[in-house]
C-alpha cells in the first residue's frame, strides 16, 4: 500500500503554527523572515525553496525581548541571555520556555531535531572565563634557508 505525505508549503506551516497559538508577524531583523513566537520565546523562518523541506530557522530560537530574538549565551557557569544591548542572567523559567518552544516548533514544521538539543536547552555562543585569553601565539615557522646569528 502506498502512502502519501503531506508536505505543507511556506504559508500553510505558517497556518498550522497559527492553529497552533504560534504568533507569526514580519520579522525587523531578516529580510523576507517572519517572526514566530509562543511562551515568551521566537525564532525567525523564512521560505528555504525546497521543496522537500520548504522552512529553514534563520535565527536560532531564544527569548523574545522587545520584538527581537535574543541569543543564549553560555559561560559556563550561567546562561545568559543577550542582546544588542544587554546581557542579563536567564533564568530557569525562561530557559523552559525555549525548550518548550523549540520542541513545538521543530516538531510542527518537520525541520531536523537532533538529540543533543532535545536533551536540554542548547546555546548560540559558549564563552567560558577559564578560557579567555589562553590564545597562545604560533610559534613563528622556521626557515632553513636563512642562516641564522649572522652567519
Amino acid at each position: 500500500m502506498n502512502r502519501k505525505f503531506y508536505n505543507p508549503n511556506f504559508d500553510q506551516t505558517l497556518e498550522i503554527l497559527r492553529s497552533q497559538s504560534f504568533v507569526a508577524s514580519p520579522s525587523s531583523e531578516v529580510a523576507g523572515g517572519i517572526l514566530v513566537a509562543k511562551y515568551g520565546a521566537g525564532a525567525v523562518l523564512r521560505e528555504s525553496g525546497d521543496l522537500s523541506a520548504p522552512v529553514c530557522i534563520v535565527v536560532h530560537p531564544g527569548a523574545l525581548i522587545a520584538g527581537k530574538v535574543a541569543q543564549l549565551l553560555d559561560r559556563g557557569y550561567q546562561k545568559f541571555i543577550k542582546t544588542s544591548q544587554f546581557e542579563l542572567p536567564a533564568t530557569a523559567s525562561q530557559l523552559h520556555a525555549i525548550h518548550m518552544f523549540t520542541e513545538e516548533l521543530k516538531a510542527l514544521t518537520r525541520t531536523v531535531d537532533l538529540y543533543n538539543e532535545s536533551l536540554g536547552t542548547t546555546s548560540d555562543l559558549y564563552l567560558y572565563d577559564r578560557l579567555q585569553g589562553r590564545e597562545a601565539e604560533p610559534p613563528a615557522a622556521q626557515r632553513p634557508w636563512e642562516l641564522a646569528g649572522g652567519h
